[in-house]
């Protein structure tokens, strides 16, 4: 038996099957150049392609929001008119024209080094392949497998990973993408055990192998041996078992067993996100992510684009939602708003700093956030905050935006609350004097493990040093809890940490209100939290942060 590890697993559960390879056909596209006279057909068969594949994304968006970003991308000019110029003024017939332009367009994302630009390059390949399959009415997929199939691929598309046959396929492994990845993301949406990024899976791994997948531990044993498959059939079980108990509880509140209730969010980047969201029986929008409205646009979305969009959400959730300020630098950045290079963009030129420099930007923003505050209850978080001065300077611009709309007679929320996303060293040792003046704290695990531990968690040399239990981390969100506490504030967590079910009993034994994670992890963490007794997590809290390694703080809750 062999085994091959990951550091992250991109979603979680046990599978067990035959491998099964994905051959993707190689397509063939025609060299042919076309006449003059038959150039205005060829646009005409383009723009047919288009029209089909416009039908086909908007019935997938209903279902996915990843394909209402692709239905966007699909109508856009820059790619209409790249087409449509190499069939004009190049000859090139309808399949060359589009597989050529949509190569222009893979490459340049491809070589960007922000992760969000990089996954548009998929983006496209997915649309390039859409259209050419309306065109040629032939797929270039080649999916074969039986019952108990483990998918083995290089890469997938989202439209291949949400076409899957489920009844089959048990599990999903990738050579490339990251635990950021759209197969990543719908594998979890999908409840699909899988494994991205594993580099050695086409070497080692054979047509029919039998693998084990298991997506809790980020491993894939392959042909195990009669004693393992018995382990992990009783696993396996054992797993079924929570389901049906997570399923039974999920409309249950949130309660540890001596009755501290914790509210339990979800993390969403749109409204498609948050029309699915509401079914897994969350208490509200604990992060919204404000920077994927100005991400999948061609420009600065307007107020009015802004305010329908929030508005929507509002309507939805039909609970409280907290938006996040524009989130953009680091690894984000938006094609139309040209920054310059830096040495260290994650410490650079972003978040609230961009906010408060580009101050008209910022008030679209306010403005349509507050508008969209009387269909709802709506919070406001403000990112990457280092300062007490930051803070206020972000709420005297907010009562400018208030004053503004008073004026003109349009009704807001004029008590919306507004919080700090705590994901600084300096954010947490200035915690005390953010709490007089905010009314909430939200934990941003990712940003902070990174800034405190100095690692760049996209680097793989390093990845195993990324590690949100270490005692640094830890005490960090205690100095947070205390202060919010002291000041009657509630003090939440929205990173990936939140939605960590080995972490639930320290996290909520460190003292925080609330928890926000991608909406499909609520029932797990549910299901952990109503089995915990605040008392028993507040002593294993105490004594976690005595520790002095991660893997030390890991032994303990091992150990309780």
């Amino acid at each position: 038996m062999k085994v091959l590890k990951v550091n992250q697993p991109a979603s979680a559960g046990i599978a067990m099957g035959r491998a099964a390879l994905y051959k993707p056909k190689i397509r063939k596209i025609a060299e042919n150049t076309v006449d003059t006279n038959e150039i205005p057909h060829e646009i005409e068969r383009f723009k047919e392609a288009v029209l089909k594949a416009e039908a086909q994304l908007k019935e997938l968006s209903e279902a996915n929001p990843i394909f209402a970003a692709h239905l966007e991308m699909v109508k856009d000019s820059t790619l209409h008119e790249a087409v449509i110029l190499k069939i004009a003024e190049e000859g090139q017939n309808t399949e060359k024209a589009v597989f050529g332009a949509c190569e222009e367009l893979i490459t340049i994302f491809g070589a960007l080094e922000d992760a969000y630009m990089k996954e548009r390059a998929a983006d496209i390949k997915d649309i390039r392949e859409r259209l050419l399959n309306n065109l040629t009415g032939v797929s270039a997929a080649f999916l074969t497998y039986g019952e108990d199939a483990i998918l083995i691929a290089k890469d997938l598309t989202p439209s291949d990973t949400a076409s899957l046959d489920l009844s089959k396929i048990k599990g999903l492994i990738t050579r490339d993408g990251g635990i950021t990845s759209h197969v990543a993301i719908l594998a979890k949406s999908l409840s699909l055990p899988a494994l991205v990024g594993v580099k050695e899976i086409m070497e080692e791994v054979r047509e029919e192998d039998y693998l084990i997948l298991d997506g809790y531990n980020g491993e894939i044993l392959i042909n195990p041996d009669g004693e393992i498959l018995d382990k992990y059939n009783l696993l396996l079980e054992k797993h079924l078992e929570e389901n049906r108990l997570k399923r039974e509880e999920e409309s249950l509140a949130g309660k540890t067993t001596d009755g501290r209730e914790i509210h339990l969010f979800a993390n969403v980047g749109n409204t498609g996100d948050v029309k699915k969201a509401v079914n897994f029986q969350i208490d509200g929008i604990g992060l919204y992510r404000s920077e994927f409205l100005y991400l999948n646009s061609s420009y600065f979305p307007t107020e009015e684009e802004q305010f329908l969009a929030y508005k929507e959400s509002a309507l939805l959730c039909g609970k409280e939602i907290t938006i996040r300020t524009l989130d953009i630098g680091g690894d984000k950045t938006l094609p139309y708003f040209p920054m310059e290079k830096e040495d260290n963009p994650f410490l650079g030129w972003r978040a609230i700093r961009i906010s408060l420099n580009e101050k008209e930007m910022f008030k679209n923003q306010l403005r349509a956030i507050l508008r969209a505050s009387a269909f709802g209850k709506i919070k406001i978080l403000f990112p990457m905050i280092i300062s007490l001065h930051e803070l206020l300077k972000a709420k005297e611009i907010l009562k400018e935006c208030m004053a503004e709309l008073s004026e003109q007679g349009i009704s807001y929320d004029g008590s919306i609350e507004t919080g700090v996303m705590i994901e600084t060293p300096a954010s947490v040792l200035c915690a005390e004097e953010l709490a007089a003046e905010a009314d909430f704290f939200s934990i941003g695990t990712n940003d902070l493990t990174q800034y405190l531990l100095a690692v760049d968690r996209g680097n793989a040399k390093i990845a195993e040093l990324y590690n949100s239990f270490h005692p640094a981390v830890l005490r960090s969100i205690r100095l947070v809890t205390q202060a919010a506490h002291r000041y009657g504030k509630k003090a939440g967590m929205c990173g990936e940490f939140a939605g960590n079910e080995k972490a639930t009993k320290l996290l909520i034994g460190l003292g925080l209100d609330e928890l926000s994670m991608t909406p499909a992890k609520v029932a797990d963490i549910k299901y952990t939290l109503r089995r915990i007794s605040y008392e028993e997590a507040k002593s294993l809290a105490e004594e976690a942060c005595k520790q002095t390694s991660a893997e030390a703080v890991i032994r303990v809750l091992e150990e309780n």
